[in-house]
């Protein structure tokens, strides 16, 4: 076995797993799997299998997900420049399946980055409701917030916060709530060796106080009746079943549910921590809900170590009363100007304007934006138009509703006004549909075209390719698509496409 793991680590499983120790310990000679999930915001199942290079095979609990063969380099096509799926794990899809969501759901992704999961869930509300997806560490954010705007969510929210501040703002707000819990990270040693170098014995311990304070913030947040999922990659019982045993000590007017496809995952481990001392108190009914629990094992299914439990309220409100936030619109048209400002928009000193200079931006930001609506899309965009300085994006809750949290995107990111003209930002043509737009270039993956275009490169383009609205001119920006599906925007005149792919996301 190449990967040398922890002498106290493999002390630990023993005592675990006992004679399943071996069969486990033998997993880490395999190459762990690769996976992609289908970015159905973007594309079918269908098209995507008709449409794919390589052999795809159903992961088994999740219906948009499949395993893909060792050696393939799914980073390295068009399509994943275009969003067309996530480069996920195999098992970290399977606590989104277990979430429930539905489309017009309000959901929260309490430890979201780098986004994998936010994409997921954000596919299944079929952008319908609100997803707030939230992280702590600033560089994490960033990539957060690029998955989103990649894969197309246009009812995204990215918060870097806090969890009991996001509670305080937003409490028995939301119909259902994810915690990936951060964690010692056991289960993913075989397909991370940084993981193995970072865990000491005193890592579950460290974890598990991080993981209990989380998870009751996140009650404070979920309506009564909602849903949570609570999730680790970690095989540390003081990290899994401990922590759900405690917390539905504290917590009665919670329950495990059994997930779905339980028949796939083996239960939760509760013998090895019903008797630790820590533990002694928990009762008996508690431990049996908590074999609701499920683990999934590197030795037992085609996937990395996770560990998710199914936690569901029962309906009662328990004196407190639900934050209302009006559904009612505005009565200027929508149109509220951001008191705080993004993270993502501050100026090169870190400041946001001021407050004169947002005042006297917003109105002529505005005008542009919305001459600019009218005359490239089919539709006009839902929720709230928000602007901070020259930023304007459209978003699922009004801007007052984030006043005092760290905000890292307010919504969907449409562009920038400047001297008096809108500018279209790249996540705004990477969640259009073709028909929405006036002007379209179609591209094929299999032509050098499509990757000259995701280098940044100019292209020459006959004005007869250009799809454009009955009665616009070829002339000005053009949605350009791979194989039907957006990608970003050109401006094209003359027989040329000038490129505006952002430098930052480029083919490298």
């Amino acid at each position: 076995m190449a990967l040398q793991l922890p002498a106290a680590f493999k002390e630990r499983m023993k005592s675990l797993l006992q004679k399943n120790y071996e069969q486990f310990i033998a997993s880490y000679d395999h190459n762990p799997h690769g996976g992609i999930r289908v970015n159905t915001l973007k594309i079918s199942v269908e098209d995507m299998l008709a449409r794919s290079p390589w052999q795809l095979t159903p992961i088994p609990w999740c219906p948009t997900g499949f395993y893909t063969e060792v050696g393939e380099r799914p980073g390295k096509h068009p399509y994943y420049h275009a969003g067309l799926y996530y480069i996920q794990e195999p098992s970290a899809m399977a606590p989104v399946e277990m979430l429930d969501v539905q489309p017009g759901d309000r959901v929260l992704d309490l430890c979201a980055a780098p986004g994998g999961k936010s994409t997921q869930i954000a596919a299944k509300l079929k952008n319908e409701g609100l997803l707030i997806s939230n992280d702590l560490n600033p560089e994490r954010t960033k990539a957060l917030a690029k998955n989103l705007e990649l894969y197309g969510v246009r009812c995204g929210i990215v918060l870097q916060e806090h969890p009991e501040r996001i509670a305080g703002q937003f409490p028995f707000f939301f119909d259902k709530i994810l915690v990936d819990a951060p964690c010692s990270g056991e289960g993913m040693f075989r397909k991370d060796e940084d993981m193995v170098r970072q865990w000491t014995d005193a890592s579950p311990a460290k974890y598990a106080a991080m993981q209990r304070d989380i998870l009751a913030s996140a009650a404070k947040m979920l309506k009564p009746g909602g849903r949570m999922v609570y999730s680790t990659c970690t095989f540390s019982p003081e990290e899994n079943e401990a922590i759900i045993a405690e917390f539905l000590t504290n917590h009665r007017h919670f329950h495990v549910e059994v997930p779905t496809r339980s028949e796939l995952f083996a239960k939760g481990e509760t013998i090895h921590c019903k008797h630790a001392e820590d533990n002694r108190m928990i009762s008996d009914d508690i431990w049996e809900q908590v074999e609701h629990t499920a683990r999934l094992w590197p030795h037992l299914i085609e996937g990395e170590g996770h560990f998710l439990a199914v936690l569901q309220h029962d309906g009662s409100e328990d004196g407190l009363k639900a934050l209302q936030i009006s559904a009612e619109s505005p009565s200027d048209g929508n149109r509220l100007y951001g008191k705080n400002k993004s993270k993502a928009d501050r100026g090169k000193k870190g400041k946001a304007p001021s407050k004169a200079a947002a005042a006297e931006q917003g109105p002529a930001a505005l005008s542009a934006y919305e001459e600019f609506i009218k005359s490239h899309l089919s539709f006009t965009p839902g929720g709230y138009t928000v602007v901070y300085g020259q930023h304007i994006y459209q978003s699922p809750l009004p801007s007052t509703a984030l006043d005092g949290l760290k905000v890292v995107r307010p919504g969907w990111y449409m562009g920038d006004a400047k001297n008096g003209r809108f500018v279209p930002a790249h996540p705004l043509a990477t969640a259009l549909h073709p028909q929405e737009f006036c002007r379209v270039l179609h591209l094929s993956s299999d032509s050098g075209e499509a990757v000259r275009y995701l280098k940044g490169e100019t292209l020459n383009v006959e004005s007869d390719r250009i799809i454009c609205f009955e009665g616009t001119a070829a002339k000005g920006y053009i949605l350009v698509c791979i194989d039907e599906c957006s990608a970003g925007f050109g401006k094209w005149q003359d027989g040329l496409l000038k490129n505006e792919y952002p430098a930052g996301w480029r083919w490298t």
